[in-house]
């Protein structure tokens, strides 16, 4: 039974270079599945911390930067005022011909 092969990636985890489809190694650095096609290898391209890591993931505050929950809007409520502003800037002629 032949040993499993994973297909390469799309583009080279090593140096970005497009990795052409069917290829067994980079064109453009020579990486390979033993070099740099590996698991751990895509995942430190992902930015994936090792098991290994001295600090413990926190699953709230991953959640809070994905969820974009600690940002601030300062403005929002000024670009709800000025629409505000406008709408009742255009509706006012109208509100004056018909009620004043």
């Amino acid at each position: 039974m032949p040993a499993y092969r994973p297909e390469p990636p799309d583009y080279c985890p090593v140096c970005d270079t497009e990795v052409p489809e069917g290829a067994r190694a980079c064109p453009h650095c020579g990486a390979d599945e033993t070099t740099g096609w590996s698991d751990h290898a895509r995942a430190q391209r992902l930015g994936i911390p090792d098991d290994d890591d001295d600090e413990p993931f926190d699953a709230e505050e991953f959640a809070r930067e994905e969820s974009g929950a600690e940002r601030k809007r300062p403005w929002s409520r000024l670009w709800i005022l000025t629409g505000v502003a406008v709408l009742a800037a255009f509706l006012y002629p109208a509100w004056r011909h018909f009620f004043g």
